[in-house]
């Protein structure tokens, strides 16, 4: 009796590993593994112009090349970044520990290497196919996003900041408004502004999505080129042009980029002196540390700087 007993008893622990064994298949089947599913959390899928590539849903280890402002702002802080962007007027202080790539467009590739970067943010697209090799990386080409708004929200879907996308640029909006509202009321909607480089031998002129204070003036103060220039200027978003047409692309404001000469530099200077924007001190020159900058953070300071000098330029001393 106590044999058979003991038979039967095995068979019963046998038949429920069995049942135990199966339900474990089962599970697995419909469920493969649960470090699949972790994976998949770990990971998503972005579509960009190399295609699809799979990158960190939360990126711990970033090395941007460029739209270092952007990352900052959505409190993302890079491991790495170009030496001109270090340099940044108005975030370099946020980027003192950031490790130098060197420069931008032809990056060292062994420091990035070194930086062992789980993921890599460009603007240019010619290194890809060494940088993919380090990490995932994502390009952006230049001029792809077109202001603060598509900048901080594709950064913010792309890092899983949107959230923090959506209330910085509520903030960002309520400034613009404030100062826009404040230059309408003192200067006519019908007068015209120009952006303006001297680079010495060259002269420049720009659009309003190429930097040298293009995005704070035409973008977010919704000021107008001169009328028989601007489909031309915000085709091409710049040009280089000769001293002889100077005067017909200048407006009756000018915000000139400068880093040799001052206002009054110009007002002695016969061919720029002659331009009624000039005469009638209406001529706002910065150097390029300032006004090359056109992310999100550097776009609303230039606002204010730029809409400060508009509300007190009668007072000021040159």
């Amino acid at each position: 009796m106590f044999k058979q007993n003991r038979k039967i008893v095995g068979l019963l622990f046998l038949l429920i590993m069995l049942m135990l064994t199966a339900c474990g298949q089962e599970e697995r089947t419909a469920n493969p593994t649960g470090e699949q599913d972790a994976k998949e959390a770990e990971t998503k899928t972005v579509q960009t112009i190399k295609g699809d590539i799979v990158i960190p849903s939360n990126p711990k280890r970033i090395v941007a090349e460029e739209y270092i402002a952007s990352l900052l702002v959505l409190d993302v802080k890079p491991i790495g970044a170009p030496g001109l962007a270090l340099e940044n007027y108005y975030v370099k202080d946020a980027l003192k520990d950031v490790e130098d790539i060197g420069v931008y467009g032809k990056p060292s590739i062994e420091r990035i290497l070194g930086l062992k970067p789980d993921l890599i943010i460009t603007g240019n697209g010619e290194n890809y196919d060494a940088l993919s090799k380090i990490a995932p990386t994502v390009v952006i080409p230049y001029g792809e996003l077109k202001n603060a708004h598509e900048e901080l929200t594709y950064f913010g879907e792309l890092l899983g900041k949107e959230q923090e996308a959506k209330d910085w640029l509520s903030q960002y909006d309520q400034k613009i408004a404030d100062a826009k509202a404040q230059v309408d009321a003192i200067i006519p909607e019908d007068a015209s502004f120009s952006i303006i480089e001297d680079a010495g031998k060259s002269i420049y002129v720009y659009g309003d999505n190429f930097g040298r204070g293009g995005q704070p003036i035409y973008q977010s103060l919704g000021r107008k080129l001169p009328a028989k220039k601007a489909d031309e200027i915000m085709e091409k978003q710049w040009a280089e042009i000769s001293e002889e047409v100077l005067a017909d692309y200048a407006g009756d404001y000018i915000i000139l980029t400068s880093n040799d000469r001052t206002v009054e530099d110009y007002k002695k200077d016969p061919m720029w002196g002659n331009l009624p924007a000039v005469k009638n001190d209406h001529l706002y020159v910065w150097p390029e540390e300032r006004s090359w900058y056109y992310d999100p953070t550097a776009v609303l300071a230039q606002v204010e700087e730029l809409t400060n000098w508009l509300l007190n330029k009668n007072s000021r001393k040159w």
